[in-house]
């Protein structure tokens, strides 16, 4: 019904591609949805450049493998100089009948129903490789990009507390957190290290992941910690140490 009633094209032509889908049932159960899956995405993006689909599926890949929604700010603060807030929206909007995306760039981008990226993530229902997502390849992606948001913004006493001020006393600590903190900083510390259990890759990933959690641990560590406790966070840090050490015991293997 969402992709009938966009607003960004005539009805009669969306229903017209509706009715026009295969009428047998070949397609139903898993993928029952495939079929107006790649409708709606050769619509939204026909005739891009290699680029546009680059960007696509590293924005795309973005909201559907983060482990809490992100907004569009937060998603252009993560990816920084690889995109802008408008050319995020510009994207996502295209994909209004699959996506929530909220015309308030602070409000979290939802998706629709689970189908979609499960869709997108098997190469064998989206066999198009301009709109396909690889799980592993993007949960790396997401990694350095958390990785460059830490090293980037974390820093001794990020919200300019008074020394030795418990954080109890602090009646301005969520507006602190917002001001300093922000989304994508406070996604990164919260779930760098689930992604990283989900990275797998050969001896050059391997190595590539290694150097950042060493660069992390000698620069950031203590900064890291501070934030998950102004987070409220705290026991987050004992888990993602579980999780880190989970993975080295998994890389070894390979």
């Amino acid at each position: 019904m969402k992709f009938i009633a966009s607003q960004y094209h005539p009805p009669d032509e969306r229903l017209a591609i509706i009715l026009s889908l295969p009428q047998d049932t070949s397609h139903e159960g898993k993928s029952g949805v495939d079929i107006l899956y790649t409708q709606v995405l050769e619509q939204a993006f026909h005739g891009m450049d290699q680029d546009y689909y680059l960007h696509f599926k590293l924005v795309v890949g973005v909201v559907l493998l983060v482990f809490h929604p992100l907004s569009i700010k937060a998603i252009s603060d993560l990816l920084k100089k690889h995109s802008t807030q408008s050319r995020i929206y510009s994207t996502l909007r295209a994909l209004h009948s699959l996506l929530l995306v909220p015309d308030n760039m602070n409000d979290p981008v939802q998706i629709f129903h689970k189908s979609f990226p499960d869709f997108l993530m098997d190469p064998e229902r989206c066999t198009d490789i301009q709109f396909c997502v690889d799980p592993s390849f993007y949960h790396r992606v997401i990694l350095l990009l958390c990785f460059n948001v830490m090293k980037g913004e974390l820093k001794k006493n990020i919200c300019n507390l008074d020394n030795y001020t418990p954080l109890s006393k602090v009646e301005d600590l969520p507006a602190r957190r917002a001001a300093y903190i922000g989304d994508a900083l406070e996604y990164a510390c919260r779930f760098w290290t689930t992604h990283l259990i989900k990275t797998i890759g050969g001896i050059l990933i391997i190595e590539e992941v290694q150097k950042e959690i060493d660069e992390f641990f000698t620069t950031c560590l203590l900064f890291w910690v501070e934030v998950l406790s102004l987070m409220g966070n705290l026991d987050i840090g004992v888990y993602a140490l579980n999780d880190i050490q989970q993975w080295y015991m998994l890389v070894s293997c390979i």
